[in-house]
């Protein structure tokens, strides 16, 4: 697989794979993780805009997507259950989906990610089993909770380190 960044022309073919995302996880009860609308459209223009927003791609077919960043999350500088084990500069993932139609998505990301950064953290709604066993097999260590600005949710924080 290969990852790259995405292009603006391709918002939405990656809303399309959004909304494949959505109803895969509703299909494995994780019924309230992005609602019907998550992420907004505005959200992923701007993401591509600045430049952190990727493609995976298999037989030069985008399979899945997700955004990785360098730099300070701010939802998660409170964390309780549990604490961050480093404090140190860290990559972030966020809103990693697949439209279901190649296997691997999730690790092509997170290897790739591992390759561009020695620490990453990373979270995930308490229903999302798939995204839970994916991350634990992928060596991220569960920390603690932190709760989204946006709207008051909570999500279970991981973090790997190198």
């Amino acid at each position: 697989m290969v990852v790259r960044l995405a292009h603006i022309d391709e918002v939405d073919d990656i809303m399309h794979i959004f909304r494949a995302a959505r109803l895969y996880m509703r299909s494995e009860g994780n019924v309230s993780q992005w609602g019907d609308e998550y992420p907004p459209h505005e959200l992923i223009q701007e993401e591509i805009a600045e430049g952190h927003f990727y493609c995976i791609e298999r037989d030069a077919r985008v399979v899945g997507v997700f955004s990785f960043i360098v730099g300070i999350e701010p939802t998660y500088a409170v964390i309780y259950d549990g604490e961050w084990r480093y404090d140190m500069p860290y990559g972030v993932i966020h809103r990693l989906a697949s439209n279901g139609t190649a296997s691997g998505v999730a690790d092509a990301c997170f290897e790739w990610c591992k390759q561009q950064h020695p620490y990453l953290r990373v979270d995930t709604h308490r229903d999302n089993k798939t995204m839970h066993r994916i991350l634990q097999c992928q060596g991220f260590e569960r920390s603690g909770i932190i709760t989204l600005s946006r709207n008051g949710d909570t999500r279970i924080a991981y973090e790997w380190k190198k």
